[in-house]
């Protein structure tokens, strides 16, 4: 979800990547409740730290709560959002996509206000 948002509000010229400690799949829900917004992130796939050219990177912003974050090398600057993982939700589908939602509009307020787009609340 955080790639799809960024991508949407990056400046012309910004090159967005996103990875996770390794591979996995994109949940269903997310591309649902970013379609929800007008993000299609139906073609992304998920991609592990080791497809990233960490060279080239600027920032790193971690979205770690429960887990441990990954550690990426190089010079980069280094940014933590303990936000929770809403694939661990229980419960109806309703209750999931609400966890997805909170996420998706935590990762949408703070990304903006990082693309210098959105008042700090």
């Amino acid at each position: 979800m955080a790639e799809g948002i960024a991508r949407s509000l990056a400046p012309r010229g910004v090159t967005i990547s996103s990875a996770g400690s390794s591979s996995t799949f994109v949940r269903p829900e997310a591309v649902r409740v970013l379609r929800e917004i007008g993000i299609d992130i139906s073609a992304h796939r998920s991609r592990g730290l080791d497809s990233i050219d960490t060279g080239s990177v600027d920032a790193v912003v971690t979205l770690c709560a429960e887990e441990v974050c990954p550690v990426l090398p190089g010079k980069a600057r280094r940014i933590r959002w303990e936000l929770p993982d809403p694939a661990g939700t229980a419960g109806t589908e309703e209750n999931r996509l609400d966890a997805f939602r909170a996420v998706r509009d935590e990762l949408r307020r703070r990304l903006k206000v990082l693309f210098g787009r959105g008042e700090e609340t």
